[in-house]
């Protein structure tokens, strides 16, 4: 869950960058990629602020295809990449809505 001040549009903004449809039910508007649902919710500056979700890491064998793709479409860097291993990295990027979220691959 991602709580933003624009539900409809991150969802519609995540739809394309994850090649699927935004769906919208009042104030709430979701995505699904595979058995997963990401879901965009109003912020609220007393209990969920904007930018204060879990960090969610989608994980990838194409690591710097996808870093390139989500740079593209107007994220930047917010931590890394990092080597974690001979075979995995990892990055932290920022939406254009001001949400974390991590790529986990090699």
């Amino acid at each position: 869950m991602f709580f933003v001040s624009q539900p409809e549009q991150a969802a519609t903004w995540w739809a394309q960058a994850m090649n699927t449809v935004a769906q919208h039910e009042d104030e709430y508007s979701f995505i699904e990629v595979g058995e997963l649902e990401i879901g965009f919710h109003p912020n609220d500056d007393g209990r969920n602020p904007q930018g204060s979700s879990t960090v969610a890491y989608l994980s990838t064998d194409n690591f710097e295809e996808y870093r390139t793709h989500f740079l593209q479409l107007g994220c930047t860097m917010h931590r890394g990449p990092l080597e974690v291993s001979a075979t995995r990295r990892i990055a932290q990027l920022t939406d254009p809505f001001g949400n974390v979220f991590g790529l986990d691959g090699h």
